[in-house]
């Protein structure tokens, strides 16, 4: 007897930065079994990294119950450093391999109490290459920027 597949929900994120630091927003796609839910941010002073960072996050914490996630990022930060950065951030007490403490650690921090409500499959895609979703997000993320700046 075939078992039904799991279903998966997928989430789309991205984050911008109006300078680096300076102005930033991030955007986040959410979809399951055929509904589509849209989020985006704004902070007035904040990095790349952390905007990529609060879009994961924010998808994340939109879930209401443990799901198995597809969640899909351009950003390579977010994807290694969830991967294969942070075993070895957390065995040397949240510093890097230069000794140095890791940077944003309180996203990162958050990211992985999230994420271990969930079953997550973390994926990458290159940004800016005509990946719909990833477009759509970088869009909320620019808007937002746009909108917060008003």
């Amino acid at each position: 007897m075939n078992e039904p597949k799991p279903q998966i929900v997928e989430i789309f994120s991205d984050g911008a930065c109006s300078g680096n630091p300076g102005p930033g927003g991030w955007g986040t796609l959410l979809r399951f079994n055929g509904h589509e839910k849209e989020l985006s941010g704004f902070a007035p002073e904040t990095t790349n990294n952390r905007m990529e960072l609060s879009g994961a996050i924010a998808g994340l914490a939109a879930l209401k119950r443990p799901c198995q996630v597809r969640l899909t990022t351009d950003s390579e930060y977010v994807k290694k450093g969830i991967t294969e950065w942070l075993p070895n951030w957390v065995r040397r007490g949240w510093k890097t391999s230069g000794k140095k403490p890791v940077a944003n650690r309180d996203l990162w921090e958050e990211l992985v109490k999230l994420s271990e409500k969930h079953q997550v499959e973390w994926c990458w895609v290159r940004g800016h290459t005509g990946h719909a979703e990833n477009e759509r997000c970088d869009e909320l993320a620019r808007d937002a920027i746009l909108r917060g700046r008003e």
